[in-house]
């Protein structure tokens, strides 16, 4: 603590993101030089305040490189409102993968492949052959749908959202996602199933279990060989998820997930499979279609730095009136010009993050003995 901070001139080119001291509680601000990426200085929180008073008392800033936080662009533009700031590239491209996530889970009832159609049986009665079953989806989404039409219709008769929390015995939380929600389209979300450290082995179980061997002993002795990480539990779990499925039954429509990464991901990275896949998935579907369009374009837009089409691709976007995609588009207006300069031009956050990627490391080789000004001081000196 008793050696001196680092000299620096105030960079003309200035990388700002946020880094947690605490996850999900306690956050502080990085502040590098986008030019040679070392680290200028730390804040102690990630409000506008203390970024808007660290660029009064360094003039000179020309760029701020930030993520899309409001707070950082409120505080740049107050503490310096001369400079161009800069949204970057990778999230933006996340935001995008978020919205496409949410526009493919709002058209899932189309990733699966249509049944062939089945004969009635003969002691069927004819009024309820091909009556359809059960639609645990269908009915999620259509509770979703009021819920949405109801916050909605509260907020236009002037409530506000706390009061609307109240009124319907709802979570702050929940009453703020439907309200953000411009369709209700845009509150489904795929319940994503959890990870197992089975999950890199279960094709070989699979295979096994095909070839004959059943036994569930055999087959946790094989994964042991093999030093997976895996417990005698995980197997006959597995394995009767095996048994139960029929011979004979269709392959599982592709995940919600999988099909984002079908879309935002470069074409030339999908094998064979993925290609033959996400084509069948399109076919099927002329809404998810368009979305791959909107994606491709903007990729293009990303990566040839064509900024000045982004209000022309906005405006496509908006006409399509897709669940997830229109949103993200329409929000994009809000910091159009920030938007526009980081796909158009060389800065990017890319030299923030790896100081961020760093911090992580003296993070940990002093977290919970140090406080705030200690944290501050390595990091400058490192």
């Amino acid at each position: 603590m008793a050696l001196p901070d680092p000299l620096f001139s105030t960079p003309r080119v200035l990388g700002v993101d946020d880094f947690a001291i605490r996850r999900g509680q306690t956050y502080s601000t990085l502040l590098t030089c986008g030019e040679t990426h070392r680290v200028v200085d730390v804040l102690p929180t990630r409000e506008a305040g203390p970024l808007a008073a660290w660029l009064t008392t360094h003039p000179g800033v020309e760029i701020i490189c930030r993520d899309r936080a409001g707070a950082y662009a409120e505080g740049a533009r107050l503490g310096a409102p001369d400079a161009l700031q800069v949204a970057d590239r990778f999230h933006l491209w996340q935001g995008l993968g978020r919205a496409v996530e949410t526009c493919v889970a709002a058209h899932r009832e189309c990733l699966r492949a249509p049944a062939p159609p089945r004969p009635p049986d003969a002691d069927t009665p004819p009024d309820e052959a091909g009556l359809p079953g059960p639609d645990p989806a269908g009915r999620r989404a259509q509770r979703k749908k009021a819920a949405h039409a109801l916050v909605h219709e509260l907020l236009a008769q002037g409530h506000s959202r706390r009061a609307i929390a109240r009124h319907l015995g709802w979570g702050l939380n929940t009453v703020l996602r439907y309200a953000r929600a411009v369709h209700w389209q845009d509150t489904l979300r795929e319940t994503r199933p959890r990870s197992s450290r089975l999950d890199p082995y279960k094709p070989y179980l699979e295979r096994r279990f095909a070839e004959g061997c059943t036994s569930v002993t055999r087959l946790h002795g094989e994964l042991l060989a093999e030093h997976a990480p895996v417990t005698y539990a995980m197997v006959p779990t597995y394995i009767a998820t095996l048994r139960a499925s029929p011979p004979d039954a269709p392959p599982p429509p592709p995940k919600v997930r999988q099909v984002t990464g079908w879309l935002t991901r470069h074409p030339t990275t999908l094998n064979e499979e993925d290609r033959a896949g996400l084509k069948d998935v399109l076919a099927r579907c002329p809404e998810l279609d368009t979305a791959a369009g909107h994606v491709r374009n903007f990729g293009e837009i990303l990566t040839s730095r064509l900024g000045t089409t982004l209000p022309a691709w906005i405006n496509a976007v908006d006409a399509s009136q897709l669940p997830g995609l229109t949103g993200f588009a329409l929000h994009l207006l809000r910091d159009l010009d920030a938007v526009t300069a980081g796909l158009t031009l060389e800065w990017s956050s890319g030299g923030t993050e790896g100081a961020v990627n760093r911090i992580k490391k003296i993070k940990r080789q002093l977290y919970g003995r140090a406080g705030f000004e200690l944290l501050r001081k390595m990091i400058l000196l490192q």
